[in-house]
C-alpha cells in the first residue's frame, strides 16, 4: 500500500513503549526514565534527561522542505508552504526541528527560522550543525556557526551537532580539534549558547567505536545516526549497522536522535512483493508506518527525524506517533525478514541528500538514482528469462513482459530525467563520492545506469 493510498483507510494507533532490557542496570534506568512517555496533546513525547523537557519523538527534518522555480531556472523554497507546514506540525505538538547551513543550497536555515519565529520560543526546539565540509578552517568554522544564529535569529540553539564526521580520526581532527573549534563549541555550551553538543556520523564500524571514545573528553550529549530496519543489520557500502551504535550509545547512556528512518524514502516505497508482505501481515499500515513504528520503539530514541515535504507525509506521520505503538517482538522479527528482502533488490543505496550536488557537469545524481530504484522496485529493470522456465509458454510470456517493461523503463527515464542531467553526461571526475555519507562510487552506478539505457535503447531499435 502506498503512502497516499494508505491516508484514506489509516487509523489512530494506541500507544505502548516496552523495555529491551539488554543493557547495564545503569542504562536500563536511563533508558526507563526517558521511555516514560509523556503525551503532549495526543503526540509521543520523549523526556530530554539533561533539562527535563519534553520532546515529540516525531521531529521535523528540514532537508526537504517544498521548492518552487523561481527566475534564472534555479529553485527556491516556497516559504508559505513551509510555513504552512510548521504551523500544522507545532500545533499537533511537534516541536523539534532539524536544519543545516547546507541544506537545499544553503536556504534551509533561513527558511526554517522564518517559520518558526512566527511562533512562542517554548514552542520548539532547534538543532543545526557545523558543516564545514570545505573549509575547515577557524575562521570558516566559526562564520558558519555565527551566520546560524543570524539565519535561524535565535539567541540559543538547543542541539547544534557537528557534521556528518565518520571518514577518519584524522578528518575529524582537522575539521574540529587542530582548529580549536571543540574547544570554543564546549566553552558555548557552558555559556548557554548552546543547550545540547553532538555530531551525526556516517561512517563505519571501527570509526564509530574509536570517536564513541572520545566521549571521555568531550562529553556528548546525543549521536544523530542513521537508524531503519534495513541498516539495523544490513547497512550497505561500509556503514556501520545501526543496531551496534544503538547498543553502544545505550550503553553508553547518551541519547539518539534518528535520521532517515526511510532510507531516503525507499522504505515508504517499496516493492510489489515486499508491499503485498507488509499488507498481509497489516492491511492498514502503510509501508512508512512501520518503518517509523520500528524507529520509536526503542527506549533510547530521543527523536526521529522525518523529512516532511508533504503535507499527506505529515498527516500520515502525525497519525503514526500520536500516540506510538511500539512493535512487539513479533513483528520485530517480522521486519527483521522484509529488510533482508529489500537488501537483496539490486538499488543504489542513495537517500537523496544531496551532498553530492551541484555536479559540475550537470547530472542529477540523486535524481538518476531516484529513477533507477524506482523501476527496479516497480520491476521495471531486472526482469529477465533465466533459463529455467517451466514451459514455452512461460517462457514466451516473460519475454513478453520484458519487452514491455523495457519500454517502460525508457520512456520513463526520458520523462523524469533531463536530457542535459542524464547519467551520460559524468566523466568520472569523482568530484561527488567524497561528498557522499553512504560512500556510494557515483561514477560506477552511473556508468552501471547509462549501460543499461544504451542496451535497452539498443534492443528496442533491433
Amino acid at each position: 500500500m502506498k503512502r497516499r493510498d494508505f491516508l484514506k483507510i489509516s487509523s489512530a494507533a494506541i500507544a505502548s513503549i516496552a523495555m529491551d532490557g539488554r543493557f547495564t542496570a545503569a542504562a536500563d534506568e536511563r533508558a526507563s526514565d526517558r521511555s516514560k512517555t509523556s503525551v503532549k496533546g495526543a503526540i509521543t513525547c520523549r523526556k530530554d534527561l539533561k533539562t527535563g523537557d519534553d520532546i515529540s519523538l516525531l521531529g521535523y527534518g528540514c532537508m526537504r522542505w517544498p521548492m518552487i522555480a523561481s527566475d534564472g531556472g534555479q529553485k527556491r523554497v516556497d516559504q508559505q508552504k513551509v510555513n504552512e507546514l510548521t504551523d500544522q506540525a507545532i500545533a499537533n505538538g511537534v516541536n523539534y526541528f532539524d536544519t543545516a547551513p547546507v541544506y537545499l543550497r544553503g536556504q534551509s536555515e533561513k527558511a526554517t527560522g522564518a517559520a518558526l519565529a512566527r511562533h512562542p520560543r517554548e514552542k520548539w526546539k532547534i538543532a543545526t550543525k557545523l558543516s564545514n565540509f570545505q573549509d575547515w578552517s577557524r575562521e570558516a568554522s566559526m562564520k558558519m556557526y555565527e551566520d546560524s544564529f543570524r539565519n535561524l535569529g535565535v539567541d540559543v540553539i538547543d542541539y547544534y551537532l557537528l557534521h556528518a564526521v565518520g571518514d577518519s580520526m584524522e578528518d575529524f581532527n582537522k575539521r574540529y580539534v587542530d582548529n580549536g573549534m571543540l574547544d570554543f563549541l564546549t566553552r558555548e555550551r557552558e555559556k548557554g549558547k548552546i543547550v545540547h553538543l553532538g555530531y551525526s556520523f556516517h561512517g563505519d564500524r571501527k570509526m564509530f567505536d574509536t570517536l564513541l571514545e572520545t566521549h571521555s573528553k568531550w562529553h556528548w550529549d546525543f549521536i544523530q545516526i542513521q537508524m531503519n530496519y534495513v541498516d539495523w543489520d544490513y547497512a550497505e557500502s561500509g556503514n556501520c549497522n545501526a543496531r551496534h551504535m544503538y547498543d553502544k550509545l545505550t550503553g553508553a547512556g547518551i541519547p539518539v536522535i534518528i535520521m532517515e528512518p526511510l532510507l531516503g524514502g525507499r522504505l515508504a516505497n517499496v516493492a510489489d512483493s515486499v508491499e503485498e508482505k507488509l499488507r498481509l501481515r497489516d492491511p492498514r499500515a502503510s509501508a512508512a508506518r512501520w518503518a517509523f513504528r520500528f524507529a520509536g520503539s526503542w527506549d533510547n530514541v530521543l527523536c526521529v527525524l522525518s523529512g516532511m515535504t508533504f503535507r499527506e507525509h505529515l498527516e500520515d506521520n502525525l497519525e503514526t506517533f500520536s500516540p506510538l505503538k511500539a512493535l512487539d517482538e513479533s513483528e520485530k522479527e517480522f521486519l527483521s525478514r522484509i529488510a533482508k528482502l529489500i537488501h537483496d533488490y539490486p538499488t543504489v543505496p542513495c537517500t537523496g541528500c544531496d551532498y553530492c550536488m551541484p555536479c559540475p557537469y550537470g547530472v542529477d545524481i540523486p535524481g538518476n538514482f531516484r529513477h533507477y530504484n524506482k523501476c527496479v522496485q516497480e520491476g521495471f529493470v531486472d526482469i529477465k528469462p533465466d533459463g529455467k522456465n517451466e514451459s514455452a509458454d512461460q517462457y514466451n510470456q516473460e519475454m513478453k513482459e520484458f519487452r514491455k517493461n523495457r519500454r517502460k523503463y525508457l520512456i520513463s527515464y526520458q520523462r523524469d530525467v533531463m536530457r542535459e542531467s542524464r547519467a551520460n553526461k559524468c566523466i568520472n571526475c569523482g568530484q561527488c563520492i567524497q561528498h557522499c555519507p553512504q560512500d556510494i562510487k557515483i561514477p560506477q552506478e552511473l556508468r552501471k545506469i547509462d549501460l543499461l539505457v544504451e542496451n535497452l535503447r539498443r534492443s528496442i531499435e533491433d
